[in-house]
């Protein structure tokens, strides 16, 4: 494929919503599927069930993604799991919906991009490249805005291992960024960089970045990219915050009601945010309309403008007082403070029970060293959250798992906990309600995360297989093991833990999870 025709598909503006009875979303059975995916090089494919409310959010999108791709010769598919359950077992789908790409029938890899039209259709595009694409004086132009961010790498012809680095680095990340190359000296003269060199081409901030390392490395590469790509003071939205969280870099919040406080309050922070790129990212909030979430960070969710950083990768939080104005000076102090060790996180804790004689230790964030990290007992937490109906149903049988050993010998060797993980911070990720990890003794470091049916039966056996000391309970009696797949579990039930699935911290509130 031509770089003008790549271009061109990138360039191509999303088409409208087709028309009811027209829709370009083939329907997807076990009678055309096989066909479908072998006859077409690449196609995307949703798992779904006509009930779950995330599918019907996704449906109009998915349809303009379909539409606009037409002409792209990139196919998406739909298959409803409560007619072809054989056919979504297969697939592995346990929840809805289910995005897979597919590249024939033996290639198949699950879709990593945001549920909106613009997004699909963009990594669909990405999907359909190479990972590398040649890019000449001709198309250079063109190529620098054929997305939000491009990456273009200048060497020598005969530079094989900066190719071979950079092709590594781009199939990578193909998902995410569009990677080009030459290897034409006039050219990277002519964008005023020396071979070989990298230019990170963006349609905000500064728009051009350029790689500063004197070799190619891929994993220094790699961190150029994000950090490059990243705003210097973003947005934190429903389509941003999980690109947010996987950087693993702390963010610190700007919390305003209107877009013009929003502009304002950017427009002072950003040198900070400047002479922290790379280490700390920026990014302002519409309180507005996401204002509970600083509740999320320990901020009083009813007062704005407001300031948080969390610190992502231990999940800390560190408000700044709200009853100090938000200035240049003062935010730089405060995040000074922050890079440099001084400030101690806000913690979020409900008392510490004044008895916990029950068979589950209820474990709040000033008792969670002591409980969780006791490096003589296993324990196995369950982080849960008090609207969540799956914790809900869990309930009964977690209370006869920790009666069954509160009554075993293994008493003081194993500990059954629980967290409400909604009212106190815990350094752990929680991605969905409700998680259940051991801590083995003598190994705190490397908690076990359980997977497996929500039975006693099931909990019991993997306490055994990963615990150190190894406790084998019998269980009180013998209970069928179902298991909580798509395919299988009611409606409601399937919605539901699809719904609970969290792309926010641990602390986050429903209505915040909602919103985000």
């Amino acid at each position: 494929m031509q770089v003008k025709q790549i271009l061109s598909l990138l360039a191509a503006s999303a088409a409208m919503v087709a028309a009811e009875g027209d829709s370009k979303v083939e329907v997807l059975t076990k009678d055309n599927f096989d066909d479908f995916v072998s006859s077409n090089d690449l196609v995307l494919a949703e798992f779904y069930a006509p009930w779950c409310g995330h599918c019907k959010s996704l449906a109009p999108e998915y349809e303009e993604a379909a539409t606009s791709l037409v002409e792209k010769g990139i196919k998406l598919g739909k298959v409803d799991c409560t007619e072809e359950t054989e056919l979504c077992s297969t697939y592995g789908v346990e929840g809805y919906p289910t995005l897979k790409v597919f590249r024939g029938k033996e290639n198949v890899t699950p879709y990593g991009g945001q549920r909106k039209a613009a997004a699909i259709t963009s990594y669909m595009i990405k999907q359909s490249m190479p990972a590398v694409s040649p890019v000449t004086a001709e198309s250079i132009a063109e190529f620098k805005t054929a997305d939000n961010v491009v990456l273009v790498a200048y060497y020598a012809a005969d530079d094989k291992t900066s190719a071979e680095v950079y092709a590594k680095v781009a199939e990578s990340l193909r998902d995410t960024y569009l990677f080009g190359a030459s290897t034409d000296a006039a050219l990277a003269e002519a964008e005023a960089v020396v071979q070989p060199s990298i230019v990170l081409y963006k349609q905000f901030d500064e728009g051009r970045t350029a790689y500063s390392g004197d070799k190619f490395d891929a994993e220094a590469i790699e961190k150029f990219a994000k950090v490059g790509a990243t705003p210097l003071v973003g947005e934190v939205g429903p389509e941003t915050y999980s690109g947010y969280m996987a950087s693993g870099l702390p963010l610190a919040y700007i919390f305003a009601e209107t877009a013009e406080e929003r502009e304002k309050l950017s427009a002072a922070l950003k040198p900070i945010a400047e002479k922290h790129r790379g280490a700390i990212n920026f990014a302002t909030i519409d309180a507005a309309a996401f204002g509970a979430h600083a509740g999320n960070l320990n901020l009083n969710p009813d007062k704005f403008p407001a300031f948080a950083i969390q610190e992502v990768a231990k999940n800390q939080k560190f408000p700044f007082d709200q009853e100090t104005e938000i200035t240049h000076d003062a935010i730089a102090a405060f995040v000074a403070d922050f890079a440099s060790g001084k400030l101690s996180p806000s913690i979020k804790s409900e008392p510490i029970p004044e008895t916990n004689d029950g068979p589950v230790t209820v474990v709040v964030a000033h008792s969670y060293d002591e409980i969780v990290l006791d490096d003589n007992k296993d324990v196995l937490i369950e982080f849960y959250a008090p609207w969540c109906g799956h914790c809900k149903s869990l309930a009964p049988k977690y209370e006869e798992l920790g009666s069954l050993f509160a009554a075993s010998e293994f008493k003081d060797k194993v500990v059954i906990a629980k967290v409400d993980a909604t009212a106190n911070d815990v350094p752990d990720e929680i991605q969905g309600f409700p998680t259940i990890k051991l801590y083995p003794a003598g190994a705190k470091d490397e908690p076990v995360t359980y997977s497996g049916a929500r039975t006693v039966e099931d909990l019991l056996k993997f306490i055994a297989e990963n615990g150190k000391h190894k406790a084998e309970v019998a269980p009180a009696a013998e209970e069928p093991v179902v298991e909580e797949k798509a395919s299988e579990a009611a409606p409601e039930a399937t919605e539901a833990a699809t719904e609970e699935k969290k792309e926010e911290p641990s602390q986050e509130t429903a209505e915040a999870h909602d919103e985000l």
